[in-house]
């Protein structure tokens, strides 16, 4: 191929598994078809966002046309008070704090007060137990139905659903128990059982979902961490947000704007398995990760990250928007005994998009005065007084191809008309606002901002000429005919590096995993092919992200088109 490769929003792959079974059906028949002989008891876990009645409403249906009578246990129904778990999962460190909890560590079970036991021969068809926690029950199958959590986002901050334990009359849901509690309970549960899940099913569509046969889900995943994937990209709306993904990739061009980007962010980050034009299933990232953590991540990484992946790549679109906040993240000592993440959120700005008209704020400069700066946040926060944020915090030109290290604890925001590639740690929730420009979301409400947060994380030392480290020129690491790798920024601070490669038309790079998975964004040029040692080959377009498994080892970086390619590159170095 050496045309331009076009921008794919839906990258899908194949299922792989030997059994006659091993494919993406759709329909609650189909799934009901693989049950066996009555009387049995049949375990439904998945997220609490999930809308539960659709789905016994059409397993009924479909147990009934098969001639299966059912009877049905929903778990919610023993969750301990929501008094109860609202007081256990309370984060110590936090009390009260309107936008942040601590991470929640418990197990799901521990939301019950007591666990069924239910008797498989009280009647002669099935025995359905459901809801959040249906796999801590005794079953003889085990189903996972899921729904990605995008959905369950969109659906919490609209008011149409609950929390993890939370019955109907206890208010509505918020995105903070969703982000801090629910979400990594619930992601711990769903990784643990997924050895024993029998099927997968995917309910965006709860009247027609799509599934898949679990031992198919771990075949895939093993075999997704031999060879280049994508996950697939989502954008989401802001009141800073701008157009350049709706105009230039052909992403949600009915939302109000494509602020946020995620190309791969492993807590909500997806990849779809089925054919380009058929049934398909979206799994969680983080559950293929989970499923091969020593071949995604490398044996190194896996040791000093568990099975979390611990880079992001993301895009911030300001293209016919506003500035962002200016804002820092949690220092590491802070982000572990606070926000309970073992690593923290250093980050980097790499400008896809920009010019010399155009700014970044990044780093304090040389004569603010910390405790001005302080009073002039605060008061605006607390009476809507405006300030000059440029009188406390540098700008720099947000120079297209220029990176830009942000470790955690520096001030920082990309300004108006920008394209930011962040290739950043992957913690993502943590924007500690010192500034918002007095800005209301959709809910003409005063968008929050962190002020005590964001001072008891400033690093100080971010100031004047000391900023300009942060600022870093390529350097050539290693180099072949017609194309060369540079690193474009490294800190001590920092646990991973940002480099690009540059393929000249017709040229390919060679690379080599070593043991370590790599991240590669198309920064540049028509696309690439990625060409695996093994033979698999990966075609990536201007704008697409990709993980390289560590397992791949020795790759090429092919350029196709008449343009030389640039590639942006992350990897753990440290």
């Amino acid at each position: 191929m050496t045309g331009t490769v076009a921008y794919e929003a839906n990258p899908a792959y194949p299922p792989l598994g030997d059994a006659p079974c091993a494919s993406v059906v759709s329909g609650w028949p189909h799934a009901v078809a693989t049950l066996p002989s009555a009387p049995f008891v049949l375990a439904i876990d998945g997220p609490a966002i999930l809308d539960w009645s659709a789905l016994v409403t059409g397993v009924t249906k479909a147990l009934s046309a098969a001639g299966t009578s059912a009877v049905w246990l929903d778990l919610r129904s023993h969750f301990a008070p929501w008094e109860k778990i609202v007081a256990a999962t309370e984060s110590a460190a936090l009390p009260e704090d309107p936008d942040f909890a601590t991470l929640a560590t418990h197990e799901l079970g521990d939301l019950f007060e007591e666990l069924p036991e239910p008797d498989p021969t009280a009647g002669r068809g099935a025995l359905v137990v459901f809801g959040p926690g249906a796999a801590l029950v005794h079953h003889d199958v085990l189903w996972y139905a899921d729904l990605p959590k995008r959905h369950a986002e969109a659906a919490v901050a609209d008011g149409t659903a609950r929390n993890l334990g939370q019955p109907d009359d206890a208010g509505a849901g918020t995105t903070k128990r969703l982000f801090y509690i629910d979400w990594p309970i619930l992601d711990r549960h769903r990784d643990a059982i997924a050895g024993r899940i029998d099927r997968w099913i995917d309910t965006r569509d709860s009247a027609n979902p799509s599934s898949l046969d679990g031992e198919t889900l771990r075949r895939t995943a093993a075999a997704l961490a031999t060879r280049p994937f994508r996950t697939r990209p989502t954008f989401n709306t802001s009141s800073w947000g701008g157009h350049w993904a709706q105009q230039e990739l052909g992403h949600n061009p009915e939302a109000r704007n494509t602020a946020l980007g995620y190309e791969l962010i492993a807590p909500e980050s997806g990849v779809l398995i089925g054919q380009a034009t058929g049934a398909q299933v979206e799994l969680p990232f983080q559950l293929v990760v989970s499923q091969r953590p020593v071949e995604i991540l490398g044996e190194r990484v896996h040791a000093q990250f568990g099975t979390s992946f611990p880079i992001r790549f993301d895009y911030l679109d300001t293209v016919g928007g506003g500035n962002l906040s200016v804002h820092c993240h949690p220092q590491s000592d802070y982000m572990r005994r606070v926000f309970g993440w073992p690593y923290t959120q250093h980050e980097t700005y790499y400008i896809l998009l920009g010019g010399e008209d155009r700014q970044v704020f990044l780093g304090l400069n040389d004569g603010t005065d910390l405790e001005v700066f302080h009073h002039r946040a605060r008061t605006a926060d607390d009476h809507g007084v405006p300030f000059d944020i440029e009188e406390y915090v540098q700008t720099f030109p947000a120079t297209p191809h220029q990176l830009f290290l942000i470790p955690a604890g520096t001030p920082h925001g990309s300004g108006e008309g920008n394209v930011v590639l962040e290739v950043s740690a992957t913690p993502y929730l943590y924007s500690l606002r010192f500034y918002d420009w007095l800005r209301r979301d959709e809910k003409e409400r005063q968008r929050p901002v962190h002020v005590r947060h964001a001072f008891a994380n400033l690093d100080r030392r971010r100031r004047g000429p000391a900023v300009r480290e942060l600022v870093q020129q390529p350097r050539v690491l290693r180099s072949g005919p017609g194309w060369h790798e540079e690193l474009l920024g490294s800190s001590p601070e920092m646990f991973f590096e940002v480099r690009r490669l540059v393929v000249e038309a017709g040229r390919a790079a060679q690379d080599d995993t070593d043991g370590r998975f790599h991240v590669l964004n198309v920064v540049e040029g028509n696309g690439v092919a990625v060409e695996t040692a093994s033979g698999h080959r990966h075609d990536l377009a201007y704008a697409e992200t990709i993980v390289v498994p560590a397992s791949v080892g020795p790759y090429l970086v092919r350029a196709l088109g008449p343009d030389r390619a640039r590639i942006v590159k992350s990897l753990v170095t440290s």
